[in-house]
């Protein structure tokens, strides 16, 4: 009888100020979480490039304790540790399964306001 990998879901919100990286399962309950002021990072270190690769990897490690191998990734944001915090997912030691962007980009938004007076 095979042991049954888990599946799991990753979702990093990477802002221009944090980097925020949840782990759930597939039903949606959280099983861990990190962010970049969580492990000590302060003021403008916490969006650097380093910041957001250590983060992905204190959440992948402790992932791996409730027995999550392989996650789907969803990205969100303009931040600068997208690329960065895929990398730290994996050498934590999970396998990444699919990369999905799900940034929401106005589809010409919202009516700008009016011109400023002088």
């Amino acid at each position: 009888m095979q042991k049954k990998k888990k599946h799991g879901i990753a979702y990093i919100r990477s802002t221009l100020s944090n980097t925020i990286i949840t782990v759930t399962d597939y039903k949606g309950d959280t099983k861990t979480w990190s962010s970049s002021g969580s492990l000590g990072f302060k003021g403008s270190r916490r969006s650097t490039n380093y910041a957001a690769q250590a983060t992905a990897e204190n959440a992948a490690r402790t992932a791996i304790q409730p027995g999550i191998k392989s996650v789907e990734v969803e990205i969100k944001g303009l931040g600068y540790g997208k690329e960065s915090s895929l990398r730290g997912l994996r050498l934590g030691g999970l396998i990444i399964t699919k990369i999905r962007d799900v940034t929401p980009t106005p589809h010409n938004g919202c009516r700008p306001p009016k011109k400023r007076r002088v």
